[in-house]
């Protein structure tokens, strides 16, 4: 009688290509979540090996699962705020100002400004992203910069919508020196300017930080309903003039409201301190 060879040593394991794919995709996504910017397809291939068809496909099936993101210009990937939903992870300074920058840019062709992005991490207000205006005379920021808690309007914008301890600790530790004649130096005029912005949905710096200087930010909210970073618009006071501080109002909340959408940030949830 003729022996056969048992099936179970010639078939390839049940699941077993299953496995692989899932491996692989979890390749990509660590690829993805791993590099400072966002990830092109060529930089996905000589990351994990893969072959190029290979690595579009799965990147592919993680854009329509939600856990990644394909940027229309660019197709670069880069991480949906469904994984830092499931995780509780924030995003760096680095990462948000990635993402920032298209609003800004668009920000700067509507206004005519220069603008910026600041986060709130570690305690601190940190440029995380900026757009310079074109011609000889503009604010010039520093992108990575810390800027000062309560004379800044990127800084009030944050600290209007922060939780009240986080603000007191700041201010515990961070002597309000008079910078200008018109920067807030008591904690009691702190406090009232606070209910001023949460009232009206906005921060002004009048030179409060630099003569000759003006900003108005609004707060960009993430995915926990809690302000996460604010936007503004900078000008020499000669160009912000108080009525053009109204006319760029618009824009910036259509811009950070973007901005807060793309982080995943739903406007019925937000958690006011």
């Amino acid at each position: 009688m003729k022996h056969q060879t048992p099936a179970s040593t010639t078939e390839t394991p049940a699941g077993a290509g299953t496995h692989r794919s899932l491996e692989r995709g979890l390749g990509l996504l660590e690829a993805v979540a791993t590099s400072p910017l966002p990830l092109a397809l060529a930089d996905a291939v000589r990351r994990t090996g893969l072959h190029r068809s290979t690595a579009h496909h799965l990147l592919q099936s993680l854009v329509r699962a939600g856990y990644l993101r394909q940027d229309d210009s660019t197709r670069a990937y880069s991480l949906s705020q469904k994984l830092f939903q499931l995780t509780g992870r924030t995003w760096s300074a680095e990462q948000l100002g990635e993402i920032a920058r298209p609003y800004l840019e668009e920000l700067t062709r509507q206004t005519g400004e220069g603008c910026s992005v600041a986060i709130w991490i570690g305690g601190q207000v940190r440029i995380s992203a900026k757009q310079e205006a074109q011609g000889p005379v503009r604010a010039v920021q520093e992108l990575g910069g810390d800027r000062p808690l309560y004379c800044t309007a990127v800084g009030k914008a944050l600290a209007a919508w922060l939780p009240p301890a986080e603000v007191a600790a700041v201010l515990d530790r961070t002597p309000m020196v008079a910078h200008t004649p018109r920067t807030i130096t008591t904690r009691d005029a702190f406090d009232a300017e606070l209910r001023r912005i949460r009232s009206a949905g906005y921060a002004i710096d009048d030179e409060e930080q630099y003569e000759g200087l003006r900003c108005i930010a609004v707060p960009v909210f993430s995915h926990t309903g809690q302000v996460i970073a604010s936007m503004c618009v900078v000008s020499p006071k000669q160009r912000m003039t108080q009525q053009k501080l109204q006319v760029v109002r618009a824009p910036l909340v259509v811009q950070a409201r973007r901005l807060s959408e793309r982080l995943g940030h739903d406007p019925a949830v937000i958690d006011n301190p």
